[in-house]
């Protein structure tokens, strides 16, 4: 459990050899260290900066040689609170730099993002992916087979599935397929109905921002997310001149 604990603090495997042991003795040179842990001087010597750095190990003045000191337990509590404090601080920094980040990767070439996820569960997963924190793209394109959705998910997850899109306050354009009566254009949402049987829509797509997010809708059910701008941007041509020539 100690060791779960401080790897999740973001303690390397080393680091929290050397801070336990320094923890079971009162003091040690780096040449007892090294002995004690098997880990050679060289290596050591970054491992113990990392640890003087968070505070939880002090370099104790006695005599000729460095001895290093763990300080008691209760400091780690004093580590988390100064970690939480510049995560805070880096917050507040946040709608400002990444702006500046995409600018460099627009300049330097935008490498794509691509994952996959399988079965039910990964198709929700991807969902959650769609819509970041920092977005301010008011328009996400849709492709669907309504059919094959309510035959997949149930009305629960349907909506879960919605909620992020809605709370955003960002519409949804799409263009659609299905049995029986049209859907409803509303505010949020403008409807275009294929009702040519000759095409066939087998996949959910979501064109949103720098991100695109493709469901396999027939015999199994996967996700395709792909982040990047040149794709985005290259569908959403695309899907403005399908709705064209459906209007």
């Amino acid at each position: 459990m100690i060791e779960k604990f401080l790897t999740d603090l973001g303690f390397s495997e080393k680091e929290i050899e050397v801070y336990l042991k320094l923890l079971s003795v009162t003091d040690a040179t780096v040449t007892e260290l090294a002995r004690m842990t098997g880990i050679n001087r060289t290596t050591l010597y970054p491992i113990l900066e990392q640890l003087l750095e968070k505070k939880i190990v002090l370099d104790v003045d006695k005599g000729k040689k460095a001895r290093f000191q763990a300080e008691p337990p209760e400091r780690l509590a004093t580590y988390i609170q100064n970690e939480k404090t510049k995560l805070t601080e880096q917050e507040k920094l946040l709608d400002e730099v990444i702006p500046r980040l995409k600018s460099v990767t627009l300049q330097t070439g935008e490498k794509p993002i691509v994952k996959v996820f399988e079965g039910r569960e990964g198709i929700i997963k991807s969902t959650e992916e769609t819509f970041e924190s920092t977005d301010n793209e008011k328009v996400v394109y849709l492709i669907y087979n309504k059919d094959q959705i309510d035959t997949a998910f149930s009305d629960k997850e349907k909506k879960m599935a919605r909620n992020p899109r809605l709370e955003k306050g960002i519409k949804a354009i799409s263009i659609y397929k299905k049995t029986g009566e049209d859907l409803v254009s509303d505010d949020m949402s403008e409807r275009h109905r294929i009702k040519n049987e000759e095409y066939l829509i087998s996949c959910d797509i979501n064109i949103y921002d720098d991100r695109v997010r493709i469901h396999t809708m027939g015999e199994s059910l996967n996700a395709i997310y792909i982040k990047n701008k040149d794709v985005a941007d290259t569908l959403r041509t695309l899907f403005k001149l399908a709705i064209e020539g459906l209007k």
